[in-house]
């Protein structure tokens, strides 16, 4: 199956990636804190189940097509490394807001809760990018089936991302006071996001099919 070294380093730009402030993120922190903690958990569930939408549509074989077309395959490349550096300048741009810095948004019911949670997921173009330009780099057939490798990715970057998420939800409100008091911290926040993100996107540029 997959290796030990190609998991862990998924793992990696798995936590890289729902670290970085997207729709996920800045929903589920104004959620937190405008309705409070459990309506971020709430908003979280609904998200992950967009994310199992994404990984469905992967494992079912969409990776696989696109990884055996060539010029497929390095468009969605080229088109997750411009999605990534246009994140990356939203990131540092004159003008940006942090993800943290408190959002007023009217109380939901818990129903509309986990829709909107659902919808943001699933309409989110960093997932999609995630799952079309960056997990096909660590599927390779000789490593066992496609499908169980796409699965195990895929649950992988669920549980990563759930986590992560489950500890934003809980601490959006301290964390978000915590950055208020220190603005300078704030600032800093956006240009790493933006450092890691142009990062990852000339990581992708360089990175060659691994089917021939």
């Amino acid at each position: 199956m997959i290796p030990l070294n190609d998991w862990l380093l998924f793992t990696g730009a798995a936590l890289l990636m729902v670290l970085t402030p997207g729709p996920n993120m800045i929903y589920l922190i104004s959620r937190s804190i405008c309705q409070g903690r459990m309506a971020g958990v709430t908003s979280l569930l609904g998200v992950v189940a967009g994310f199992l939408i994404h990984m469905t549509a992967a494992a079912i074989g969409l990776t696989a097509l696109f990884m055996a077309v060539p010029l497929g395959y390095d468009l969605l490349r080229w088109g997750g490394a411009a999605y990534l550096l246009w994140m990356a300048w939203r990131a540092v741009k004159p003008g940006a807001r942090s993800p943290f810095e408190p959002r007023e948004l009217a109380p939901d019911s818990p129903r509309k809760l986990v829709l909107m949670g659902f919808l943001t997921s699933l309409l989110n173009p960093k997932v999609a990018m995630f799952y079309l330009s960056i997990l096909p780099q660590f599927i390779t057939p000789e490593h066992g089936s496609v499908l169980a490798q796409s699965l195990i990715l895929g649950i992988t970057q669920i549980s990563v991302s759930f986590t992560v998420n489950l500890l934003i939800a809980l601490f959006a409100a301290g964390i978000s006071a915590w950055f208020m008091r220190y603005p300078l911290w704030l600032m800093l926040q956006r240009y790493v996001m933006g450092f890691v993100l142009a990062a990852l996107a000339l990581r992708l540029v360089q990175e060659q099919r691994k089917l021939a």
